[in-house]
């Protein structure tokens, strides 16, 4: 991988990251799309460290005291039924599936599910479906006085869908949290934070394989987090602000139809599967 795909790749995974659209599925399709070589699952979860730093730095105060009040919980009895304390232990929960279902399926991940029809598929029909969780959304619960063990572990399992490209960590379980009957910005506020375990310990995995046989080479990769990093953090501000006023539709629409062209472009050989 040279410097231009790079820098390609890192832009792109910094717009799609938070927004339910797969920043995987965009990553695979736009190297297929250009001739690249697929610059592999390593690549991915790496460059994704970039996008998880934006997190940190945007939720900062937020996560301070989820960390701070759960921690200081472990030996303060009265602090364990904080709100804060709760959440630390609602994100630990909600991390436990993708966490086992990528170790245990991590050579398919690798390998079958990067195939382009499973990816247009999956941007297809999860797409519909989070037309449907919207459609379906009470868009009235809140985090602080609604979040439970239950519905922490349902959030989990949507994030694990997310290890096959195209179906979206954000639209997953933000799907799942309108579901549930939570506020747009609310569920992508747990969304967002959810994902901090299962992306940090996936990227600090997966860097062993980072200049190996099947990833790029440590300069291209580290230019991608930056870049990833800098335009992740513009669009968690936008993002939250869209949805509190908007419905998912130009998402879902947007979906469908990239999972249409990818397929169409796969079964004519113009891109290989």
């Amino acid at each position: 991988m040279g410097w231009f795909e790079a820098t390609v790749l890192g832009v792109l995974q910094g717009l799609t990251e938070f927004l339910p659209i797969s920043s995987s599925a965009h990553i695979r399709v736009v190297s297929a799309f250009f001739h690249w070589p697929d610059p592999g699952a390593a690549f991915t979860a790496v460059i994704q460290l970039g996008t998880e730093a934006a997190v940190l730095i945007y939720f900062r105060k937020r996560i301070w005291d989820i960390i701070s009040t759960w921690t200081r919980s472990l030996w303060t009895p009265h602090l364990r039924q904080e709100q804060a304390a709760r959440m630390g232990w609602f994100v630990i929960a909600g991390s436990i599936p993708i966490g086992v279902l990528g170790l245990a399926f991590k050579d398919q991940i690798e390998t079958v599910v990067r195939d382009l029809r499973l990816v247009g598929t999956c941007l297809i029909v999860f797409g519909l479906l989070l037309a449907l969780a919207d459609y379906m959304a009470r868009n009235k619960l809140t985090l602080d006085q609604h979040l439970n063990l239950p519905h922490a572990v349902t959030y989990g399992l949507a994030q694990a869908l997310a290890l096959i490209p195209g179906v979206s960590r954000s639209g997953g379980t933000t799907g799942a949290g309108l579901i549930l009957g939570y506020r747009r910005e609310e569920a992508a506020e747990y969304s967002f934070l959810l994902a901090i375990p299962a992306v940090l310990m996936s990227g600090l995995f997966e860097l062993r394989e980072i200049d190996g046989a099947h990833a790029p080479a440590w300069g291209p990769t580290i230019l991608a987090t930056v870049i990833s990093f800098a335009v992740g953090y513009g669009i968690i501000a936008w993002f939250l602000r869209f949805i509190s006023t908007h419905r998912f539709t130009s998402f879902v629409i947007y979906r469908v139809a990239l999972g249409v062209l990818v397929i169409a472009l796969v079964s004519f050989g113009v891109i290989p599967a």
